[in-house]
């Protein structure tokens, strides 16, 4: 398995969406987007979703340097139409955008439309906190076949739809950052290539029967992911759908697709600034109170949200972020594909 610093496989990362015709700004914020989520741990949402990128944009399904559209500018109301942009791009633009509109009205309602594929959620919760704001998003996950099955469904009817609420703390963003299946369909790819089975409970077969097996899922589209928590993860998971779909207006799952991966979020952005009191005061009494519990057994640390992801990033900076075989070979595929030479990819690592 090779191991990368961060530095090696940004180059690499960056190398191949500007050679999918994004601008220096694009293929930068692209390319640490990806990165970021490799530290974080997230890999199944980090470089390996390169591939991917590469043939939604040879399908006509991924635009680069695009624009979004505003379709709703009122107040604290805004909804922008992303019109297939680099997920990652029109992602990082709308939150801007309601960052700037929260400092005005003290809070911003954003509706993102049909976004190509954002990435790791969680991103967009650490920008708004960066700029002293509270974050809440719903992000639903359509224009591809249903890959996630609602409780007591057989079969798939939604996408993996994320969730995501983050606040500042003393020591990084408080964040929760969370795809609404037990497992995120990117650590079944990620299972598949490294050839290992998938926790028990994550997976149904094409008969609705738990199996462990990822590769039907991955390779030939058959089977469903499962909803966390039973009931009340199927729940939020449709409240996602609902919010990001039928509110804000994105393209649906059970709606005419072309094979694509979108992306709408429907988020509240809030300036904190705004609120009396000291809320990181508040938040570091709730951390302090939970932490002051003894350790259930089996358990080294009590670890809160947004504190695996920078105990990660911290650990891979140090020893390098690996990328399992399979995954590269697929990255150095994409990559011949846009005419980039394995020499030349492998040369941007060193």
């Amino acid at each position: 398995m090779p191991v990368f610093t961060e530095a090696r496989l940004r180059a690499a990362t960056a190398l191949i969406v500007r050679h999918m015709g994004s601008d220096a700004a694009e293929t930068e914020l692209v390319a640490d987007h990806l990165v970021r989520a490799n530290l974080a741990g997230h890999d199944s949402h980090g470089v390996g979703m390169l591939p991917a990128y590469v043939r939604l944009l040879q399908d006509g399904l991924l635009v680069p340097n695009q624009t979004p559209e505003t379709v709703l500018d009122f107040g604290a109301l805004l909804v922008l139409d992303a019109r297939r942009g680099y997920g990652q791009h029109m992602a990082h633009e709308a939150v801007s955008r309601a960052i700037a509109r929260a400092r005005e009205t003290g809070a911003c309602v954003l509706g993102m439309r049909n976004a190509s594929h954002i990435g790791r959620v969680g991103t967009y919760g650490e920008q708004a906190v960066a700029a002293g704001m509270a974050f809440i998003g719903y992000v639903n996950v359509a224009d591809h076949h249903d890959i996630a099955a609602p409780w007591g469904c057989a079969e798939p009817r939604l996408g993996t739809n994320p969730f995501v609420t983050a606040v500042p703390a003393t020591d990084g963003p408080m964040l929760l950052d969370m795809a609404t299946t037990t497992i995120a369909a990117g650590k079944a790819r990620v299972a598949r290539n490294k050839g290992v089975p998938v926790p028990d409970g994550c997976l149904l077969d094409a008969d609705g029967h738990p199996t462990n097996d990822p590769v039907p899922f991955i390779d030939d589209h058959i089977g469903a992911l499962t909803a966390f928590g039973r009931h009340k993860g199927s729940g939020l998971a449709v409240m996602c759908e609902i919010m990001a779909g039928a509110v804000a207006g994105g393209q649906r799952a059970g709606q005419p697709n072309k094979g694509g991966i979108l992306n709408s979020m429907f988020a509240v952005v809030i300036d904190l600034a705004r609120f009396s009191g000291d809320v990181r005061a508040g938040v570091e009494a709730t951390r302090a109170h939970i932490r002051s519990s003894r350790l259930a057994p089996g358990f080294e640390a009590i670890l809160l949200p947004g504190e695996p992801e920078r105990r990660s990033a911290a650990a891979r900076r140090a020893q390098g972020i690996p990328v399992d075989d399979r995954s590269w070979a697929q990255i150095v595929e994409a990559a011949g594909k846009l005419g980039i030479p394995q020499a030349a990819l492998e040369q941007a690592n060193q």
